[in-house]
């Protein structure tokens, strides 16, 4: 067996290109004198970075199941965000539709107690000597779509004055405002009682008679007054009158009652 000519023949064979021819033109500058000192070692680094590369891009194999996950948690995501939106829908038709129905009924009842206002107090304000009595108007200090969250201006005006603002009145001019403000609110939705306590205390004898007109022709079986007061001028010419008196030999409160319709 010749040993030595296998492997000569093996040399050879790694010798030969097999008709390849390298084109050593299309390499770097750096690269062309193989036997360069840190040729080598630069071409390892270049080689381990794209093996490197290369082994990123291997097929991940739990790629499916994370991307299964992924797309659970994102439908998932997206009900809740429809639940939401439609949630959300939900509560702005309510509003809106609570916030048109208080628009409606501040509206209605404002117009209407707008309306009464100026009827009313030249009710109590008129006289044998100023028939044609006061003037009263309520105003919205705002225009917008939400007048119930606006302040609300009240004016009044007795006989013969000029206009000043409402804190300028005096007692009696105010309490005669205030009523007007009560009664006119009151014809709005009445309720089949309503009770005054000693509204008269700040009144003259004359807007004393005034009231207790008003109160004559306006009470009825639908609208009843009870009326707490110390001036004669406004019970004398009630239906009936409910005295309280203190017991001296009980040490006690009791009540007389009394009715005047009897003697008309």
């Amino acid at each position: 067996m010749d040993v030595d000519g296998d492997e000569l023949d093996v040399m050879g064979d790694a010798m030969d290109d097999y008709g390849i021819e390298i084109a050593f033109d299309q390499l770097d500058d750096d690269l062309r004198n193989p036997d360069e000192e840190g040729v080598e070692e630069r071409l390892q680094d270049k080689i381990s970075t794209l093996t490197a590369e290369l082994e990123k891009q291997n097929p991940n194999m739990r790629a499916m199941e994370r991307l299964e996950v992924v797309e659970a948690r994102l439908k998932a995501t997206e009900k809740d965000y429809d639940d939401s939106k439609a949630a959300f829908k939900a509560a702005k038709d309510a509003f809106d539709e609570i916030k048109a129905k208080r628009y409606e009924l501040f509206s209605k009842a404002f117009a209407h107690i707008q309306e009464q206002i100026s009827h009313v107090y030249k009710d109590l304000t008129r006289s044998d000597q100023y028939p044609l009595g006061g003037q009263a108007y309520l105003d919205i200090e705002e225009d917008t779509d939400r007048p119930y969250l606006s302040g609300i201006k009240y004016h009044a005006m007795p006989p013969l004055k000029r206009f000043r603002d409402m804190e300028h009145l005096s007692g009696g001019e105010k309490t005669m405002a205030a009523l007007a403000l009560l009664f006119a609110i009151h014809s709005y939705q009445p309720s089949p009682f309503f009770v005054l306590d000693e509204v008269d205390a700040a009144l003259d004898n004359a807007n004393v008679d005034k009231i207790k007109n008003y109160i004559r022709e306006h009470a009825g079986p639908g609208m009843q007054f009870i009326v707490i007061s110390l001036k004669t001028g406004l019970f004398q010419d009630s239906e009936s009158l409910v005295g309280v008196y203190r017991d001296q030999e009980v040490n006690s409160s009791r009540s007389l009652t009394l009715d005047l319709r009897k003697y008309v």
